[in-house]
């Protein structure tokens, strides 16, 4: 009953997603016929301002959520899997935090600006790796303390531990910085999925893609590690480069991820209880397509929810995420004797 209940959810979701991008493409700041638009996706005589619109803001932005959203919300549930901590996110290992401190390096401390001799860095791409290199230095660093800690709980304190310090180090800059210069660190941390041009969303695009997929092939070790570590040792699972490989997967698609859109909260986290309310099972052969599908139409409903305000601007991405994040949460801390996410 609840392999047909997958299937049939498995089946329904990409048909929402797709609606849900085409509302991406439709709905905007800047307000457009559904003719215009249409227009301008199917290549017809279309107002130059509108065709420019479509496809260089809507479309871009609207790809970036999708795979954004399935990205983080697959990164949540392989560190819930791993941790067997229903409140795991990627957030929790530090490598927010990690890319978070790469930006405020280069906007509280540098103020924007990088330059070594005749190579000179500003901008959007200084922005970008700054928490490109912040969250691979913490990816590193976990890597490293993963090959001499053995349990996963220790991992896991190692990770908060790692996150407060980071904390504490952009408390610093934003303590000596400039008004200036906390402002614009303040906007980058809301998120958006307006930072993906064309240009970069290629390799955007693929590299997650490619996370995605290896994520999907770990679908086997994810399930064994469900029933205790114990027991997938005893299956043949090696526990130890297994959590490597999750680490890295996860540590690949966050970064990537937050540096492109900034420190995106709850997708990570809620997405999977959602999955699993929905598919009633912990089965990583449903559970994680379901996941990835959800983490992208919740990220594709909250980018057009950015939107509403109009031609009065966009509403930050992380003021939208938490009303559909909290009550998730709530709802498992609350009903946790009735519901099992493992």
């Amino acid at each position: 009953m609840r392999r047909k209940k997958g299937l049939f959810l498995l089946v329904l979701a990409p048909v929402v997603i797709g609606l849900l991008f085409l509302l991406n493409l439709f709905c905007g700041s800047v307000n457009f016929s559904p003719a215009e638009v249409w227009l301008a996706l199917t290549g017809g005589e279309a107002d130059p301002t509108v065709s420019f619109i479509v496809w260089e803001s809507r479309m871009p932005s609207a790809v970036t959520a999708l795979l954004c959203g399935a990205a983080l919300a697959v990164s949540g549930l392989l560190l819930q899997t791993v941790f067997t901590n229903p409140l795991a996110d990627p957030s929790i290992l530090g490598i927010n935090s990690g890319a978070s401190l790469g930006v405020a390096l280069v906007m509280l401390y540098l103020g924007g600006s990088f330059m070594a001799g005749s190579f000179h860095l500003s901008g959007f791409l200084l922005i970008l790796a700054a928490a490109f290199v912040g969250s691979s230095v913490i990816i590193a660093l976990l890597l490293l303390f993963s090959s001499w800690v053995k349990s996963s709980l220790m991992l896991l304190i190692v990770g908060l531990m790692i996150s407060y310090l980071t904390g504490s180090l952009i408390s610093l800059l934003n303590y000596v910085s400039t008004a200036e210069g906390v402002h614009s660190y303040i906007v980058w941390g809301l998120g958006n999925f307006s930072g993906v041009s064309r240009a970069h969303l290629l390799p955007f695009s693929i590299v997650l893609l490619l996370g995605l997929g290896a994520a999907t092939a770990l679908v086997k070790p994810l399930n064994a590690l469900l029933l205790g570590e114990n027991y997938a040792a005893n299956l043949g699972i090696n526990l130890r480069l297994t959590r490597t490989l999750l680490l890295l997967v996860t540590g690949v698609l966050t970064a990537v991820s937050t540096a492109y859109c900034g420190p995106i909260s709850f997708l990570g986290l809620a997405v999977p209880h959602m999955a699993r309310l929905l598919l009633g099972s912990a089965d990583n052969r449903l559970l994680l397509p379901l996941t990835l599908f959800t983490g992208a139409a919740l990220a594709l409903l909250c980018n057009v929810l950015c939107t509403l305000p109009g031609d009065r601007g966009l509403i930050p991405l992380n003021v939208i995420t938490p009303f559909f994040g909290v009550p998730v949460i709530l709802y498992v801390i609350i009903f946790k004797r009735k519901y099992q996410a493992f």
